[in-house]
């Protein structure tokens, strides 16, 4: 996997983090998988955490553009940050039956099985070029 594709789903997770609570906060219809107060409750307290998940991705890209060894910090920080909501809104979901509620349930799913790749993939892509990563030299 070369480092462009790295580069690539960094924007692609920025991406779908704002469009995610774009559409939450406008259109909750279009993602809410239940409609209980305490399923609110739980998504309402997910905000702050995807803000640092989007912000460490943010300087994880500048810092692999910018050939900085910080890049290989900002890239764990970003693949243990989704890893963690991975964690978070898996349990959740299974708990909760949410896989099983159809439309919004496969919805909720494919953004639980995206995270979980994105997360894997960052954090085995950035640990076996870490020496390139903190020489500065790049990886490819």
């Amino acid at each position: 996997m070369s480092r462009g594709v790295i580069q690539g789903m960094l924007v692609g997770a920025i991406v779908l983090d704002v469009a995610f609570w774009s559409v939450w906060f406008t259109k909750r219809e279009w993602l809410a998988s239940e409609h209980s107060r305490a399923y609110y409750e739980f998504e309402n307290a997910f905000p702050l955490a995807d803000l640092w998940l989007g912000l460490a991705c943010l300087f994880a890209l500048v810092t692999m553009r910018r050939r900085s060894p910080s890049a290989l910090f900002w890239l764990l920080c970003a693949g243990s940050a989704g890893m963690y909501l991975f964690c978070m809104d898996f349990l959740y979901d299974v708990d909760n039956g949410i896989f099983g509620r159809g439309s919004a349930g496969v919805i909720e799913g494919l953004i639980v099985l995206v995270t979980l790749a994105f997360s894997v993939t960052v954090l085995r892509w950035s640990w076996s070029h870490r020496g390139e990563l903190l020489s500065g030299t790049g990886a490819s």
